[in-house]
């Protein structure tokens, strides 16, 4: 398994870190309200695990929004809510002008939006601070547990890794939790490791100017 070293992993958390800021300040202009997405900490890990950590985090169906990304390094990016979240959030997008009803029929729309937003924000930085391009899909939305959005299957098959992030969200003093999940391959992950050791000594040879 690739393993990123502490360096790496701050490089990394330090570039998702800018990059979830970028798309904080974009939401804000979407809700008109400020907007605060904390990224405490990067993992590592297997899709076997990811599922199971965030099986294990919430025992609520959860939705998400994916979309895949290729250039320098390929896969593909989730942005995960516990369900009562997902509606939580499209009540913060939309201002809250909505009736129930009318936030369960904007709710596909809203998130489709929002994850757009953050998932190209971070995806976009990353690239961009590596001095790389990515293209990106177009976001769908997707229902279900830990093992569906990981890609597990019965069959054990799934060896590709996952970045999981952990997100707070605060819209208009919500408690709103998410997370950003990277899916990739080893190839992808070895690329992107070789990427950041190339920002780390970039960052250090300007240090010692």
């Amino acid at each position: 398994m690739i393993a990123l070293g502490e360096l790496e992993r701050d490089a990394l958390t330090e570039i998702v870190n800018i990059g979830v800021s970028r798309a904080a300040s974009s939401l804000r202009k979407m809700v008109g309200h400020e907007v605060h997405l904390s990224v405490p900490s990067i993992e590592v890990v297997s899709q076997r695990r990811a599922a199971r950590l965030i099986g294990e985090r919430e025992l609520e169906a959860l939705v998400a929004v994916r979309q895949g990304f290729d250039g320098a390094f390929a896969g593909r990016a989730l942005l995960i809510f516990p369900e009562a979240n997902s509606l939580e959030m499209v009540r913060a997008v939309t201002g809250d002008a909505l009736s129930p009803e009318e936030v369960l029929d904007m709710e596909h729309e809203a998130l489709g939006e929002t994850g757009n937003i953050i998932l190209n924000s971070c995806l976009a930085t990353m690239a961009n601070m590596l001095k790389r391009s990515l293209t990106m899909t177009i976001p769908e939305v997707l229902r279900g547990n830990g093992a569906m959005l990981f890609e597990v299957d019965e069959t054990g098959s799934a060896d590709g890794l996952v970045l999981f992030l952990y997100i707070d969200f605060a819209v208009r003093q919500r408690d709103i939790r998410g997370y950003i999940a990277m899916l990739m391959d080893l190839p992808a992950l070895a690329t992107l490791k070789e990427l950041l050791e190339e920002f780390i000594a970039r960052v250090v040879g300007d240090d010692d100017r």
